[in-house]
């Protein structure tokens, strides 16, 4: 037998902000119960029987094959049957959540049945954010913990209903979303260690980037923004939870918990928040597919409205020059990162309305018309590579293949992050600015390099900034396209 906290019995709502209030009622409970536990064995104190506290859950029944009457791809399930998911985090998660099952009630008319799951909660995943208890612990003690309390379990985690995998046990219900609550967990724990800072300051809009140019510029608009009054931003968040807040707002006393890391973590974020959670977040990910998959296979589970990559490539055609911009159309994919999860026969469509904001954010940022544009931008396939020095590969064979992909560019991180959007159902896109041409006898010398990132950097941050400026004002909802949903889709956006 194990130490349960109470058992919540099933509850039925046809009021979406009850649900999610039994959802944070049961979540809360089964947490605390944790957590009370766990202090209580730092202290010393060992409990007689494992101690075990579980994910609350949300499950729906249909009995109509009837298609959803919505514009929406999302909000609806498939068909007659029973569906669940379980949940977590309801005070990080609590818009969307509710927007969810609002849906849900919209679309099918459903009763909503709110309780307690029967997938545990892991302690390492109820520690609250300064909590660091293991470190307490003398080595006899942690080994001890692994038998009193649940611990991560990867089959819990895996990605099968994101890659369209999964399929049921006979008996088991149908997911209502793309992640399980220990998957999303899993996500919020690393994301605090690759970015430094807490999932709370997380924007609905990211950016990615390869080179520290760009977020140097990021930090100084983002102070800027900081210092205008009348800024649609209310605060900048830099690693270590350091939050300037806009001039004329009050600080609130959870700033005074941050503090500048004595190092930057792997993928250092930062945020430029809007008090509606529409603002940006940008990421440096370094260099190489690796770190462009671990970090969006994390971000995914915020589910935001869109990501882009701005950053630099070599330009493979002789009619480019240094410092035009390559808009993504198509992609050549050998990151190799991705291909179990998703196979390369699987294409990795161009999203209409992403592509027409970064076109229209270049025109408005460069203040030229189409005829001029068509000079300084190129609108064609990026090739993804993760040999950094393909160029050294012998009988030419790099070359061959790009110039039969017809690609323009290449990079070593566009394709996975549009490959891991359409897989994750993140709208995405990608706009770089060529940096050098290998093929032509123009590669990257530090003095001229530095020169031209200083000259282009600002130009290619406002153009992205400006284009979510135009994805934000043409509607959220609209981004999320059909071309990112399979057959038997889940329910959750």
């Amino acid at each position: 037998m194990a130490l349960t906290t109470t058992f919540t019995a099933p509850t039925q709502h046809s009021d979406p902000a009850e649900a999610l209030a039994q959802i944070q009622r049961i979540y809360q409970q089964q947490i605390e119960h944790l957590r009370s536990a766990m202090q209580r064995f730092v202290q010393g104190e060992t409990p007689a029987q494992p101690v075990r506290a579980f994910y609350p859950c949300v499950r729906v029944h249909t009995s109509t094959v009837a298609r959803a009457a919505t514009a929406l791809a999302y909000g609806f399930v498939e068909g007659p049957g029973h569906y669940e998911t379980t949940l977590t985090r309801p005070d990080l998660f609590a818009s969307y959540y509710l927007e969810q099952l609002r849906l849900l009630r919209a679309n099918h008319g459903v009763v909503l049945e709110v309780g307690t799951s029967n997938q545990p909660i892991p302690i390492h995943f109820s520690f609250a954010e300064h909590d660091h208890v293991e470190g307490q612990l003398t080595p006899e003690r942690r080994m001890l913990m692994r038998d009193l309390f649940d611990l991560p379990d990867l089959s819990a985690m895996d990605d099968g209903i994101a890659n369209g995998t999964w399929s049921a046990a006979p008996g088991q219900a149908q997911p209502l979303s793309l992640f399980t609550a220990p998957r999303v967990d899993y996500s919020l724990h690393r994301l605090r260690h690759y970015t430094g800072t807490l999932p709370e300051w997380f924007q609905n809009f990211v950016l990615f980037t390869n080179y520290q140019f760009y977020i140097d510029e990021f930090v100084r608009l983002g102070h800027a923004e900081m210092a205008r009054p009348e800024s649609e931003y209310i605060a900048f968040v830099e690693p270590g939870n350091v939050v300037t807040r806009r001039t004329g707002l009050p600080a609130q006393p959870s700033d005074a918990l941050g503090a500048p890391p004595p190092r930057l973590p792997q993928m250092p974020a930062y945020h430029l928040v809007r008090a509606d959670g529409s603002g940006i977040t940008m990421v440096n990910i370094g260099v190489g597919p690796a770190n462009a998959k671990t970090i969006t296979d994390h971000i995914a589970v915020l589910r935001p409205h869109a990501w882009l990559m701005l950053g630099h490539c070599a330009g493979l055609r002789n009619s480019q020059q240094l410092g035009d911009y390559v808009l993504a159309h198509a992609y050549v994919r050998e990151d190799h990162v991705l291909d179990e999860e998703l196979p390369l026969w699987v294409p990795i469509p161009a999203l209409a309305e992403i592509q027409v904001a970064l076109e229209q954010a270049v025109a408005d940022v460069t203040q030229m018309g189409r005829d001029e544009l068509k000079r300084i931008m190129r609108t064609g396939t990026v090739a993804s590579t993760d040999n950094r020095n393909w160029e050294l590969l012998p009988d030419n064979l790099p070359q061959r293949r790009f110039s039969q992909s017809r690609a323009v560019a290449l990079d070593m991180e566009s394709a996975t992050i549009a490959a891991n959007g359409f897989r994750f159902r993140v709208p995405y896109g990608t706009l770089l600015c060529v940096s050098d041409k290998p093929l032509h006898g123009e590669i990257k010398l530090p003095g001229m390099a530095n020169h031209f990132y200083r000259e282009r950097v600002d130009q290619h941050l406002r153009i992205g900034m400006r284009a979510i400026a135009i994805l934000r004002a043409g509607g959220v909802q609209r981004l999320h396209s059909r071309k990112l949903r399979s057959f038997a889709e889940v329910a959750f956006q």
